[in-house]
C-alpha cells in the first residue's frame, strides 16, 4: 500500500505520487520571525517534520523548502498597518534586522528541541527581492497587476478565474473584514498587495520601478518557491489558517504567471487551542516555548501533538500534558529496558525483517504501524500500534530465557518507527544526557554550598570540598566572578 494524503485542493486522500519520481519536491510556510516560537509552530513543523521522515524513509529522495518571512507580514495579515517585525523593533528598540536574526535564531533553537529535521533550504525573503520584483513585474505585463498612483501594486483578482478553488469563496462572497484590507487605491477590496509603498521612516525599503518600498506577504513563498522547487511543486504545507488568504493568493500569482498547475497536493494541519480557546496573547494563554520547556521535556510534547490526527483540532491542556507525559515516559522505560538488555549482551545488530519474521506477532504490529501511517499520517494510531510491540518486548524481558532473535527484530523496528519516522530520540543517550544534566547540577549544588562555608569562613570544610572533588576529577577554579570547574 502506498502514501495516501488529504489533498486539500481536492477535498479527498489521495494516494501520493510525485511528479518525478523518486524526487519530491515540498515546500512549508516557515515563520514570521517577530517573537519566540509559540504552541502552533510546536504543531506545524512537528506534522511536517512526520511527512518529511516518512517519505524520506519509503525512499523519497526529498527536497524539502521553508521560508524565513523577515519583512512584509503585516499586523493582522493585511495590506495596511504596520509591519510585524518593525513594529517589534520598535518595541525593542533594535533594528528589523536584530530582530529578523535574533527570532529565526530561536526557532531553529527551539525546533531542534523537538528533534525536528531542518529543511534541506531555510530561505529569507530579504534575500528574494530582486526575484520578487520581477516577478510583479512580470504579472503587470501580463495584465494581472495594477500600479497605483500611491505606488503600490495589487494583483487584480477578477483576471484569475480561479481565484477561490482551494478555499472554495467564491469572490462575490467576500465581505470587508474577511481578512482583507478595503484600501482606497484598490480596484477591489478583494485584490491583494504584491508590492507596498513606504514611508520615509520604513527602514526596510528597496528600490523598485513603483518607487522605494517593500513586497506584499503572499508574493515570498510563490517566488521562493519556484526559485528552489520549479513551477510546480509537489506539496506545500501549512496550518489550515493559511488556506485563505495566503495559500489561495500564492496560487493566483503562480499560475497566473506560469499557465502551470501551482501545487498538486496542499496539505494542511488543524488549528489548535488552549483549554478550548484560540490561543492568542489578548487573552493570556498565549504559550511560549521556551516557556513551556521549563516544565515538559520537548519529547512530551512531541508525543503529545502526534497523539492526535494532524487534521483534527488538538486543545492543549494541563490534564492532557500530564497524561502525554505518563504515556511517554511508560513508551520509554520499555523501549530502555529493551535496549539495555540488548547492550549488556553486546548486542548492536539491526534486522529490517519485522514485516516477513516467523513472529507472526511481531509481522501484524508493524504492518499496522504503516499502515496506519499510509492512510494519511495517522500517528495517532501507529504510537498504539508500537505501545502493542513493547508489551511483547517485556514479555519477552520478563521470561527466564528471553527470545533474542525476537528482541532484535523488535528493537530494530523501535529505531526505524519510535526513531526514525515518529522522530523521537534515542532513548539510550537520552537517558545518558539526561543522567550527565543531573550530575552537572549535583557539582553546582556542591559548589554553592562551599561557597557558604567560605561566607561564613569555614575554610577547613571549604578546602576538604575542593580537595575531594579534586580527587574524583573535578578541579574547581576561584576567581573574581566566582567558581567555574572542569574535569
Amino acid at each position: 500500500m502506498g502514501l495516501k494524503i488529504y489533498n486539500s485542493l481536492t477535498r479527498e486522500k489521495e494516494e501520493f505520487k510525485p511528479l518525478d519520481p523518486p524526487f519530491v519536491k515540498m515546500y512549508v510556510c516557515g515563520p514570521t520571525v517577530y517573537g519566540h516560537s509559540h504552541l502552533g509552530h510546536a504543531r506545524s513543523y512537528v506534522t511536517f517534520d512526520i511527512l518529511y521522515r516518512y517519505l524520506s524513509f519509503k525512499g523519497f529522495k526529498v527536497k524539502y523548502v521553508q521560508n524565513i518571512t523577515d519583512v512584509g507580514h503585516l499586523v493582522g495579515d493585511r495590506d495596511t498597518g504596520e509591519d510585524k517585525i518593525a513594529k517589534q523593533a520598535k518595541k525593542e528598540q533594535l533594528d528589523p534586522y536584530e530582530i529578523a536574526y535574533k527570532y529565526e535564531v530561536s526557532y531553529f533553537e527551539d525546533m531542534d528541541r523537538l528533534n525536528i529535521l531542518r529543511p534541506n533550504i531555510s530561505c529569507r525573503a530579504t534575500g528574494h527581492i530582486i526575484d520578487m520584483i520581477e516577478h510583479i513585474e512580470k504579472l503587470i505585463n501580463k495584465g494581472y497587476a495594477y500600479v497605483t498612483q500611491e505606488g503600490n501594486v495589487y494583483f487584480d483578482v477578477r483576471k484569475f478565474k480561479d481565484y477561490g478553488k482551494l478555499s472554495n469563496r467564491k469572490v462575490e462572497e467576500y465581505q470587508e473584514g474577511d481578512r482583507i484590507e478595503i484600501a482606497k487605491d484598490k480596484k477591489n477590496p478583494y485584490d491583494f498587495a504584491l508590492w507596498k509603498k513606504a514611508s520615509p521612516e520604513h527602514i526596510m525599503q528597496w528600490n523598485s520601478p513603483w518607487g522605494r518600498g517593500y513586497p506584499g506577504w503572499h508574493i515570498e513563498c510563490s517566488v521562493m518557491s519556484s526559485k528552489y522547487l520549479g513551477e510546480t511543486l509537489d506539496i506545500h504545507g501549512g496550518g489550515l489558517e493559511n488556506m485563505f488568504p495566503h495559500h489561495e493568493c500564492e496560487i493566483a500569482q503562480s499560475e497566473a504567471l506560469t499557465g502551470k498547475p501551482f501545487v498538486r497536493y496542499f496539505v494542511h494541519h488543524n488549528m489548535l487551542t488552549v483549554n478550548g480557546t484560540k490561543m492568542g496573547k489578548s487573552l493570556g494563554n498565549f504559550i511560549i516555548l521556551k516557556d513551556l520547556f521549563k516544565k515538559v521535556e520537548p519529547m512530551v510534547l512531541r508525543f503529545y501533538i502526534l497523539q492526535g490526527h494532524y487534521r483534527s483540532p488538538l486543545d492543549f491542556t494541563d490534564q492532557a500534558m500530564d497524561a502525554a507525559k505518563n504515556g511517554y515516559q511508560r513508551m520509554k522505560n520499555s523501549i530502555f529496558s529493551l535496549q539495555k538488555y540488548l547492550t549488556s549482551l553486546n548486542i548492536d545488530s539491526y534486522n529490517n525483517g519485522y514485516l516477513e519474521s516467523k513472529y507472526s506477532d511481531v509481522n501484524n504490529i508493524a504492518k499496522n504501524f504503516f499502515e496506519a501511517l499510509d492512510d494519511d499520517l495517522n500517528t495517532a494510531v501507529s504510537i498504539s500500534e508500537i505501545f502493542e510491540m513493547l508489551k511483547i518486548s517485556n514479555i519477552e524481558l520478563a521470561s527466564n530465557k528471553p527470545d533474542i532473535e525476537k528482541l532484535i527484530l523488535i528493537n530494530s523496528f523501535i529505531k526505524d518507527g519510535f526513531e526514525k519516522i515518529l522522530g523521537f530520540r534515542d532513548v539510550l543517550v537520552d537517558e545518558c544526557d539526561n543522567s550527565q544534566n543531573i550530575e552537572d547540577k549535583l557539582i553546582e549544588l556542591i559548589i554553592n554550598l562551599r561557597a557558604e562555608f567560605k561566607k561564613n569562613k569555614n575554610f577547613e570544610m571549604s578546602d576538604k570540598i575542593r580537595d575531594n572533588l579534586k580527587e574524583l576529577g573535578i578541579t574547581l577554579k576561584d576567581g573574581k566572578d566566582g567558581t567555574t570547574w572542569i574535569r
